[in-house]
């Protein structure tokens, strides 16, 4: 049995088994977790990362307005690539704990409103200068702006004052917020020289990459930075090249071909012949990532709530669950949090109703279809979902009129612009987070334009409330008044599914994000 193990903990080290199901295996055989995960420890030390050579990555979701501003980072390549050359104040680990970055240390008030960071000291930019707490504060301040657009301008607002002195940032809050650490992982608080004010899309922060190729939509590429404060743990291949690949058949294809090492997005019908392509191993998991088609709450006809009930009724989620992502998920119920968040509640799952939902389109008194936008790059099957919508909507008497935009600048011409289109979130690290981000009324990544000034207030109180028991009723609530009220249809939960081929070691699944929450080419290595 030992032998068995250690084996399989080699493979786990090398990236060849998941952790998931290694400790399946050892549950089998008897063995305890602790010991389990301390074979697990003992193989990666022995096996260790490798270091050189080109680490590249083929991912859909990159256009030719993408920039590498991190306030504007919306799709897969703009985040992936940012998690190379970026540097975070803190970052989640796969196992949702809290991992020091810049920040080495934080503390708050006994009321959770005024939090100190202490900057670690001796951490360089690519341009050679020293990573301070000025630098900390001004990004912070311009995520804070609402002329940056910042995609974290949410739960930003919500700090009142940010001031440096000496080595630390002090954030003194409107509202007590106890998740405060966790929001600031967000993806877009990338730590640039005097926060990014000067030049926001350099592509200049203390991560292990410096950016030396900037194609938007084509390619983006980096070498590894030499002076990067914790290289033995990121930084592992000389160079990163990540190359747009839109296309999910010349996707597969270039990872097959060995043009490059790994891919996102693999499409549920295609994983199990991906998984007998040789050398090639699938990597996926669960997490709160979900496949959505949004309605702006403040549009004609949208405006109307029993039309956005009618559409929540014609949409048969269990087909599409079935037909989509063919196992590689859940269903959704019409809000953003899953089990994946502490304090989720269970909600009454919302049915495909097509009796119920023929009563409120009539009651609406709509007449005529209903235009709804799809892209292949909205997710993985959107534009068989959508056809999958229509079909469904048609036996409640709703006729969907399906139009299907090109990939290329569907972010930026049709997401948060059109009133009712496809589209996916890959959720975020506390509840506060996803509805801070996506909900609040002065939100800029409100993409379903839900204006609830008494939501507002209950997302507020949630954020100062440090009785558990009472938080957890509030989220309940506030998941009830999206799902009947708000303009999201969320028929299923998706999981993250990426691809590697041969000699990719060093991978760790990641559930908070697909391609290891974005760290895969920083931190994998190609074996010799």
């Amino acid at each position: 049995m030992s032998n068995e193990l250690e084996f399989l903990s080699r493979r786990v080290a090398s990236g060849k088994l998941s952790r998931r199901d290694f400790l399946g295996r050892a549950a089998a055989l008897g063995v305890s977790a602790p010991f389990a995960n301390s074979l697990l420890s003992s193989a990666a030390r022995a096996a260790g990362p490798v270091k050189g050579g080109t680490l590249k990555a083929g991912l859909v979701g990159g256009e030719s307005t993408n920039s590498l501003d991190p306030a504007l980072m919306m799709t897969q390549v703009p985040f992936a690539f940012g998690k190379c050359w970026g540097e975070m104040i803190v970052e989640l680990s796969p196992e949702g704990k809290l991992e020091n970055r810049i920040a080495e240390e934080i503390g708050s008030s006994d009321d959770a409103k005024v939090w100190t960071l202490k900057i670690r000291d001796g951490v360089e930019f690519h341009n050679g200068k020293t990573v301070t707490a000025e630098d900390v504060a001004a990004t912070l301040e311009r995520h804070s702006d609402e002329k940056s657009k910042s995609g974290a301008l949410g739960y930003m607002k919500g700090i009142e004052t940010i001031k440096a002195s000496g080595k630390e940032v002090v954030l003194t809050l409107k509202e007590a917020n106890a998740d405060l650490p966790y929001l600031l992982s967000d993806y877009h608080l990338i730590v640039q020289p005097n926060g990014g004010k000067d030049k926001p899309d350099a592509g200049i922060s203390a991560g292990p990459y410096v950016v030396k190729t900037n194609e938007p939509g084509v390619r983006h590429g980096a070498e590894r930075f030499a002076n990067y404060w914790q290289g033995d743990k990121m930084g592992h291949a000389d160079q990163i090249e990540v190359i747009v690949i839109n296309d999910a058949t010349a996707r597969t294809a270039a990872l097959q071909g060995g043009q490059v090492n790994m891919i996102n997005r693999v499409e549920p019908k295609i994983v199990d012949l991906i998984k007998r392509l040789p050398g090639v191993t699938i990597r996926n998991h669960a997490g709160p990532g979900h496949y959505v088609f949004i309605m702006h709450c403040n549009t004609a006809p949208f405006d109307n709530a029993d039309l956005r009930m009618a559409l929540k009724l014609a949409i048969d989620r269990e087909e599409m669950l079935d037909k989509i992502l063919r196992g590689y998920g859940s269903l959704g119920n019409d809000f953003p949090i899953n089990a994946s968040y502490p304090l989720f509640t269970e909600i009454e799952q919302r049915k495909y109703d097509p009796d119920k939902a023929k009563f409120h389109f009539k009651k609406s008194g709509h007449d005529g279809s209903v235009l709804l936008r799809t892209s292949d790059v909205a997710f993985p099957g959107a534009v068989d979902a959508a056809q999958l919508f229509q079909q469904s909507a048609a036996k409640a008497g709703i006729t969907l009129e399906i139009k299907r935009e090109p990939g290329d600048g569907y972010w930026n011409e049709v997401w948060n612009k059109q009133p009712f289109c496809a589209s996916y979130w890959g959720g975020r690290s506390t509840q506060d987070q996803m509805y801070s981000t996506a909900y609040l009324s002065t939100a800029d990544w409100n993409d379903t334009r839900f204006i609830r000034p008494d939501f507002d207030k209950m997302v507020l109180a949630a954020r100062a409330e440090l009785d558990e028991a009472k938080r957890k009723q509030m989220y309940h609530d506030m998941a009830v008044m999206v799902r009947d009220d708000g303009g999201l249809i969320l028929p299923m939960f998706n999981q993250f599914i990426d691809a590697t081929g041969a000699k990719v070691g060093g991978w760790v699944d990641d559930p908070h994000q697909e391609l290891m929450n974005g760290y895969a080419l920083a931190k994998c290595w190609l074996e010799a």
